[in-house]
């Protein structure tokens, strides 16, 4: 299993963070192929490090589906919007799941 990982630092405005993500980030999400599950965390507190983070977003596919997954059109256009509302807010990254 694969994922592709979004962390956001906290917004000038969260409550129009969320409004846009909600209604349309979101959608965009659940459109790409291949896409198993996504999963949503708003940071509560960190512990260690930059204090900054605000909402951490997991979307999980099988390795099978995770390359074409990143270079659907459907991935593009979530790019186009990424940088549209949350332009210098945002780490995105790729991973690998290792079971513990």
């Amino acid at each position: 299993m694969k994922k592709l990982i979004a962390l956001y630092t906290t917004p000038d405005d969260p409550e129009a963070f969320m409004a846009h993500y909600r209604a349309i980030h979101l959608p965009l999400v659940a459109k790409v192929p291949g896409l198993v599950r996504t999963e949503l965390s708003l940071v509560t507190r960190t512990l260690v490090g930059k204090a900054d983070n605000y909402l951490l977003a997991e979307m999980y596919f099988k390795d099978e589906h995770f390359r074409d997954a990143l270079r659907s059109p459907e991935n593009a256009a979530l790019g186009q919007d990424l940088a549209l509302f949350a332009d210098g807010l945002v780490i995105v990254m790729t991973a690998d799941i290792v079971e513990g």
